[in-house]
């Protein structure tokens, strides 16, 4: 790291755009493919408890997506800081980066083992007055909560092999981490080979158990082969300036997540108004939709060190050409998946151990609210492409106005029909705004600073 000069050239600054693209986004596209699967897999086996067990798992959703936001925000915006810094040859702050952006992920890690021993009760009994399903809530969310640290610490150390293009190895990490989720899910839920059943309980120790393998998996990795980092905290003390900057970026990705959390969290007060299935089908259509989302945010994983390393280097070209070429791809993913929503949704219920009464919710509901795919490819790579050029608070801006100024107004509205089918037609039209207001702010970024470049 002290001979700067005789460093060679990333390959964010010199392999061809369409090649590089491929070679950071598809392994990441696999490894949250197999991350999609593991949530849909877990899900399965949840339901086989019980359909209050999956009612419960679902309603756990916005606590979970806050504390993977508050990671991933945190390691977007050290992914940016870093990699912008890469590109313009600045080592010393690249470094400061990592060990400040592990720094704070461990801090966020601690506040939600303290919150996980009064929180989850709260939050359960207000969303609902069943005591099955508070039971089960409150088991699930209390262990994942204690153990976050395994998922930060995945989260971030993956983070750091993205900012420097090794995606491979965060492949590795992610598949392995799910593949020993998905094995430990029946052993630990149902009680096999010896081992005592747990239940929902079983679900939430697999999957910090699988976290956990992923952490230590990616710690190595970067050890051994992210040499363009220097992995140290000799004498280490926390530096105000580059947090600043790490959350200059960071904080408008953890608000879009806070964003969403709030929102599922009304929507599914919403939905328990109708019926504990309708509050079930929402979480299984959440469980489904990752799946969609999955490649996608990987494509988008891959894209945004690229277009912040090149501008860092001045090389509007390679910008341009990465954020066309994501739009392209993303926009090919959303609208096959829209294709198997609108074909399958009977079959897809049914993998649940679907109802009668779940399949006459589930799928007029899966069909509706897939609309919104068609609109989603475009919008959610223009998101990051804003965040990859420090405009986060531009992102956050169209995540607000999606989710708590059009979404939950339009599906509490609809609610008060008494028709549930009209509740689902909320979430079309939220990307309706979404992909305009994507489109405006891409525009004005566009003219007043990319073609300058």
């Amino acid at each position: 790291m002290e001979n700067t000069a005789a460093m060679p050239e990333n390959k964010m600054g010199v392999m061809p755009v369409g090649k590089l693209l491929l070679n950071m986004s598809l392994p990441m596209m696999v490894s949250m493919l197999v991350q999609a699967m593991y949530n849909i897999v877990d899900s399965l086996f949840v339901a086989r408890v019980s359909e209050d067990a999956l009612t419960a798992v679902s309603l756990a959703f916005p606590v979970q997506n806050l504390m993977i936001g508050i990671a991933v925000g945190t390691g977007v915006g050290m992914n940016a800081l870093l990699s912008m810094s890469l590109g313009s040859k600045e080592f010393e702050t690249a470094n400061k980066a990592a060990v400040n952006g592990i720094f704070l992920t461990l801090v966020s890690a601690l506040v939600f083992l303290v919150l996980s021993f009064f929180v989850p009760e709260i939050y359960y009994r207000s969303q609902a007055d069943d005591p099955e399903i508070i039971t089960y809530g409150v088991d699930y969310l209390s262990i994942v909560s204690f153990l976050a640290f395994a998922a930060f610490s995945q989260m971030i150390f993956e983070r750091l092999l993205q900012s420097t293009g090794k995606t491979f190895y965060t492949m590795i990490t992610q598949g392995i981490g799910a593949i020993i989720n998905i094995i430990l899910d029946p052993i630990f839920i149902f009680g096999y080979f010896g081992v005592p059943k747990m239940g929902i309980k079983g679900a939430a120790y697999a999957t910090v158990f699988g976290q956990f393998i992923a952490f230590v998996l990616a710690l190595f990795f970067n050890l051994k082969y992210n040499k363009e980092i220097n992995l140290s905290f000799k004498g280490f003390k926390p530096e105000w300036r580059i947090i600043k900057r790490i959350y200059s970026v960071g904080i408008p990705s953890v608000v879009m997540t806070a964003i969403v959390s709030v929102m599922t969290y009304g929507i599914n007060g919403i939905l328990m108004g109708f019926s504990s299935t309708a509050t079930a089908v929402y979480g299984v259509f959440g469980k489904l939709q990752s799946f969609a989302f999955m490649p996608l945010f990987g494509l988008n994983n891959g894209m945004v060190p690229i277009v912040a390393y090149n501008y860092g280097a001045k090389r509007r070209d390679r910008i341009m050409g990465t954020y066309k070429l994501s739009v392209y791809g993303g926009m090919c993913i959303m609208l096959l998946c829209f294709a198997l929503m609108q074909l399958f949704p009977k079959q897809l219920l049914l993998l649940f151990d679907a109802s009668e009464t779940m399949l006459g919710i589930g799928v007029p509901a899966i069909r509706i609210i897939s609309l919104s795919f068609l609109f989603a490819g475009f919008s959610i790579v223009t998101s990051s492409m804003l965040q990859a050029l420090g405009r986060g608070v531009l992102s956050m801006t169209i995540s607000l106005c999606r989710q708590l100024v059009v979404l939950l107004p339009v599906a509490y509205l609809m609610s008060l029909t008494g028709r549930l089918e009209l509740v689902w037609c909320a979430m079309p039209i939220a990307e309706l705004v979404s992909v305009t207001m994507s489109s405006v702010f891409m525009i004005r970024l566009y003219n007043k600073l990319i073609k300058y470049i």
